[in-house]
C-alpha cells in the first residue's frame, strides 16, 4: 500500500464494466480511500437493438457486486435529465443540421469531466477516476493528456476536451496496461465481469438502432441518391439520417455497385455517393474545423505541424495546421482522408501527446 495515497479520497465512476471495476480495484491496492459511484443517465431501452434488455439495470448490479467485493461505498449519481440535454438533443440537433455529432466526445465533456468531477468535489473527493485508456503526465505545473499504452483501445481521441483544471483532478488507472491484462486482473480478483463484453454503441446508451431513434425525432422526407454525374441510383427518407463514407443502406436492391455517401445536399434533399470505395471523392487533404479546445495552458504556436486522426481508432496522419481566423482552423494533411464528416472532431497529436481538437464543419 502506498501511505502518501491514504487519505486522498477518490471517487470511480463505475460502469458495470471490467475497465472501471479494475480502475478500482488498482487504486485501492495504491492505497486511495475509494468509492464507487454509479451514473443513470439513460433508462429508454426502446430503441436498442436487443429490446429485452435493460442494460443499465444489469450494469448497476455488475457495478454494485465489484464494490462489494471490494469493501468500498457506492453511490447512485442519476444525471438522466443533465444527459438528455448536454448529449441527446445535442445529437438529434446535429442530425437535423445535416452534419454527424460524436456524442461520446459531448459525454465526456459535459457528464463524466463536469458533472460527475463537480459532484464528487463537492461530496469531499480528492480526484475522480474512470475506467478510460488513456494516461495523464505531469511536468512541472503542467498536465498532458497521453494516448495509452494498448493503442487497440485508446481512448484519447474521446477525451480532447480535457483541460488543465480536469486532468488535475483525474486519475486514469489502466492507462499503462494492456487489454487482456486488465481481464486477468479482473479474474484473480474473482470479478464475475471478467469476461464481460465490452459496451458498444453510444455513451451510457448501448447498442442503439440509431436510425429508428432519428426517425422518431426527424420526419423522413424521400430524396433522390445520386452521383456526381447526376445518375440516379436511388431513394433515400433523409439526408439528415445519414453519414459520409456511409455504406450501408445505400444503393440498388439488386446489388452490384457498392455506393458511398460524399456529399449531402440538405437544401435539395438530394444524397451524392461515390461508386466504390477508390473514388478520389470520398478523399480529402484538407478541412475545416471550428470551436478548438487546447489541452495544454498555453496556446499552440502557428502553423503548426503535428500529427491529427479525422475518427475513432484511426492511424495518426501527418498534417499542417493553421488559423483561417480566430474562430476556425485550417488543416492540411500529408495523406488524403476518407470520409471527412463535418460534426466529427479531428484531433491532433504530438506522438502521443493529446494537443488538442476541433470540430469539422
Amino acid at each position: 500500500m502506498n501511505t502518501k495515497n491514504k487519505n486522498k479520497k477518490i471517487f470511480v465512476a463505475m460502469s458495470g464494466g471490467v475497465d472501471s471495476s479494475v480502475a478500482a480495484l488498482l487504486l485501492k491496492k495504491e492505497g486511495y480511500d475509494v468509492t464507487g459511484v454509479f451514473m443513470k443517465n439513460w433508462s429508454d431501452s426502446s430503441f436498442l437493438k436487443d429490446k429485452n434488455m435493460c442494460p443499465w439495470e444489469q450494469d448497476k448490479k455488475d457495478a454494485m457486486r465489484v464494490a462489494s467485493q471490494l469493501h468500498i461505498p457506492f453511490l447512485t449519481f442519476n444525471f438522466e435529465k443533465e444527459y438528455k440535454k448536454k448529449v441527446v438533443e445535442y445529437m438529434i440537433e446535429g442530425y437535423k443540421n445535416g452534419i454527424t455529432p460524436n456524442p461520446d466526445i459531448m459525454c465526456n465533456k459535459e457528464i463524466k469531466f463536469k458533472l460527475f468531477l463537480e459532484k464528487a468535489i463537492s461530496l469531499g473527493a480528492d480526484y475522480i477516476a474512470t475506467g478510460h485508456y488513456a494516461r495523464i503526465k505531469k511536468q512541472g505545473s503542467e498536465f498532458f493528456l497521453l494516448a495509452a499504452k494498448d493503442k487497440n483501445k485508446d481512448q484519447s481521441y474521446f477525451l480532447y476536451t480535457l483541460g488543465q483544471h480536469e486532468l488535475s483532478k483525474t486519475i486514469f488507472p489502466i492507462g499503462e496496461y494492456e487489454k487482456p491484462k486488465i481481464r486477468e486482473l479482473a479474474e484473480k480478483a474473482g470479478f464475475g465481469n471478467a469476461k464481460k463484453k465490452d459496451s458498444q454503441g453510444i455513451c451510457f446508451v448501448g447498442e442503439m438502432d440509431v436510425f429508428e431513434f432519428l426517425k422518431s425525432q426527424i420526419k423522413t422526407h424521400k430524396g433522390k441518391i445520386m452521383t456526381k454525374n447526376g445518375k440516379v441510383v436511388g431513394e433515400h427518407q433523409g439526408v439528415e439520417f445519414y453519414t459520409i463514407g456511409q455504406r450501408h443502406g445505400i444503393g440498388s436492391p439488386g446489388g452490384g455497385v457498392a455506393y458511398y455517401v460524399t456529399e449531402k445536399d440538405a437544401k435539395n434533399n438530394i444524397l451524392y455517393v461515390a461508386e466504390g470505395d477508390k473514388d478520389k471523392s470520398l478523399y480529402k487533404t484538407t478541412l475545416f474545423a471550428k470551436q478548438a479546445h487546447w489541452v495544454s495552458s498555453k496556446q499552440p504556436k502557428f502553423p503548426l505541424k503535428c500529427q491529427a486522426r479525422i475518427r475513432y481508432r484511426q492511424p495518426l496522419s501527418e498534417c499542417v495546421v493553421k488559423e483561417e481566423d480566430k474562430n476556425t482552423l485550417f488543416v492540411e494533411f500529408k495523406n488524403p482522408q476518407r470520409a471527412v464528416a463535418p460534426g466529427q472532431s479531428v484531433v491532433f497529436y504530438d506522438n502521443d501527446i493529446v494537443l488538442g481538437g476541433a470540430i469539422i464543419i
